[in-house]
């Protein structure tokens, strides 16, 4: 899911400035045009001054949405640990030595009994993610019904299950499925150092089959895995010239788990985060921009930023997955000092 990497590659500088993307077949809507953003025009964002970074994103912002409004999604791990990934960032890695544990899938009534809680805490969309490579048939049958059941219920529905297979996309919009998360973590040239077990073809291959079936596309990645600023920029170009943009663009600080690769890893500079909000805001002017894992270690000084830079979307909840998320009672708090309403 949201991989074997060394630790010198973790705190190198990879220098690059464009986006290698020889070997990456055409697909039908997901992979990159040709040049709406370069890479060079995002790096000259990121050089901005910060206020005037800042006051061109709100700008932007203020276009497509009500600057004070925020969407709230609930993510529910329904099957967690035991993936067979090799994802540097994952503590869900059956290969790396983490306190999670490989759980069977949760039963239904468990999982409608997250949604209602959910649903009455404010959240306007459900998202169900698994810890798999790709989900087999016999994985996807009940998660279907989850999904229907969960749509019932009155609130959007999101899915994240690994990587696709020709028809499952055809069944996840027959069941009623709203949204598929499915990131690209990071940029081309630094994939690698991350991931192993899967491509990036692979990642493009599953959103396009999603495109296809008009499922929402969701997809985003992970900042602070000791990416250079130009590969971060890389990443951005990579969303943002996808021939129609993911509608959701979850935004992740890296959540740093001992026993993975990539812990240790030098934390990211909380302004840069706040930089790349602001550019994919810039970028993907009508994409909501979602922040999601690595909110608790932000404090709402940073968040408050990251509203300003045009973030419109956060997890809500008091886990994403198998890591903290700041709880219930805390945003709140912060949507009242703010002014902002969910939507």
């Amino acid at each position: 899911m949201e991989q074997q990497t060394s630790a010198a590659a973790c705190g190198s500088e990879i220098q690059t400035s464009i986006i290698n993307l020889d070997g990456l077949k055409p697909s039908a809507a997901c992979h990159p045009t040709v040049e709406r953003w370069r890479v060079e025009d995002i790096m000259a964002l990121f050089e901005l001054p910060f206020n005037d970074l800042l006051h061109r994103a709100q700008a932007v912002h203020r276009e497509h949405f009500d600057p004070n409004a925020v969407q709230v999604s609930t993510l529910l791990s329904i099957k967690t640990g035991g993936c067979s990934e090799d994802c540097g960032y994952c503590p869900q890695a059956a290969r790396y030595h983490t306190e999670v544990e490989n759980e069977p899938l949760m039963k239904l009534d468990d999982v409608l009994a997250a949604a209602k809680a959910a649903k009455d805490s404010g959240a306007s969309r459900f998202c169900m993610g698994a810890a798999w490579r790709g989900p087999k048939q016999r994985d996807l049958d009940p998660v279907l019904k989850m999904i229907s059941e969960v749509k019932a219920m009155g609130l959007q529905t999101c899915a994240t299950l690994g990587m696709l297979k020709d028809g499952q996309a055809e069944q996840l919009k027959e069941a009623g499925l709203d949204y598929y998360n499915h990131n690209l973590d990071t940029a081309p040239e630094f994939y690698g150092d991350v991931i192993t077990t899967r491509t990036y073809q692979d990642r493009l291959d599953t959103l396009d089959r999603v495109r296809s079936m008009n499922i929402n596309v969701c997809s985003g990645g992970i900042i602070g895995m000791g990416e250079s600023r130009a590969q971060r920029a890389g990443l951005v170009a990579q969303l943002a010239n996808m021939e129609q943009p993911p509608e959701s663009v979850p935004i992740n600080l890296l959540t740093q788990v001992e026993g993975t690769p990539l812990h240790g890893t030098d934390p990211l500079d909380p302004l840069e985060f706040v930089r790349t909000i602001a550019i994919a805001r810039i970028t993907m002017p009508t994409s909501f921009v979602r922040l999601s894992a690595g909110r608790q270690s932000m404090g709402e000084a940073v968040q408050a930023l990251c509203f300003h830079a045009g973030a419109n979307s956060i997890f809500y909840g008091e886990k994403l997955l198998t890591t903290g998320n700041p709880e219930v009672e805390s945003d709140n708090a912060l949507f009242s000092k703010l002014g902002l309403k969910k939507i």
